[in-house]
């Protein structure tokens, strides 16, 4: 297990080396820009991932502390339905510069506290307690699906990696979740979900009789599975009506699904 915990810190570290670099080429005044997460700017995104690289950064270092906080802000009067949470509307009143640097301290923070994860220690969130592992992948595709929002409106590009293996093990793995955070009772019938990797190789997830298959793109599956595209705008097959059920429904990280995107917000991006 530690080998493979230390493969997604380094990961972790990468994946967001790489969004960095997308940042430092958008203009300040650009991130006042809207993304297509509704009401969400180029600068939200990046609050975000600081907020929540800094949570994940209390939960290892004190779990106890987190829990307390948790508590506190359940307990706190919410929001109506549609407003933003108070870390975002905080944000809003800092400039973009300090943003970036609040999310290169948070990220480099959450890094450091990783190193001290050991064994099969189980790491609190807002849901189930979850592995280092697994509560790693979470971050690494926080900062992949929020930075897919912010390079589908700056035009700069990002080269799709092998890190994405986690995010897509991540999204065949929470099918069954997929269906609960609906309120649905998960469909069981196995699927096979077969991937071109950004190498050319074949990432292969499931029973290997399955009959049902989803195939095509590993990134094309990774942005289904974090909603950042309908599956109407992607090259993806599927096989079965349950693998095509699954698409519509795919969701890998926790919450309610929100609207997701829509068929025709994306040109299908043939090669």
């Amino acid at each position: 297990m530690a080998g493979v915990l230390d493969q997604v810190i380094r990961d972790l570290l990468d994946e967001t080396d790489a969004l960095e670099a997308v940042l430092r080429q958008v203009p300040f005044a650009q991130w006042e820009k809207a993304t297509h997460a509704p009401g969400w700017a180029i600068r939200d995104q990046v609050a975000h991932l600081a907020h929540f690289d800094d949570t994940a950064t209390l939960a290892i270092k004190d779990a106890e502390a987190f829990a307390a906080r948790n508590q506190r802000d359940r307990a706190a009067p919410q929001p109506p339905p549609g407003a933003e949470p108070a870390y975002i509307l905080a944000a809003r009143e800092r400039p973009a510069a300090e943003i970036l640097d609040w999310w290169e301290r948070a990220r480099h923070d959450l890094v450091d506290a990783a190193g001290t994860l050991e064994g099969d220690r189980r790491m609190p969130w807002f849901g189930p307690p979850m592995s280092g592992v697994s509560f790693l992948t979470a971050r690494l595709m926080e900062a992949w699906s929020h930075g897919l929002d912010i390079v589908d409106v700056a035009n700069v590009p990002r080269a799709d990696s092998e890190r994405l293996r986690h995010i897509a093990f991540l999204g065949f793995r929470t099918r069954g979740y997929s269906y609960v955070t609906r309120g649905l009772e998960p469909n069981t019938e196995p699927v096979r979900v077969e991937l071109t990797a950004p190498d050319g190789q074949t990432w292969v997830f499931g029973e290997a009789n399955a009959e049902q298959v989803v195939r095509g793109p590993a990134a094309e599956f990774c942005a289904v599975v974090t909603r950042r595209r309908h599956v109407a705008d992607t090259r993806l097959e599927t096989t079965g009506d349950a693998a095509a059920e699954w698409m519509l429904y795919a969701q890998a990280y926790a919450g309610p699904p929100g609207a997701g995107r829509q068929p025709g917000q994306f040109p299908i991006a043939h090669p």
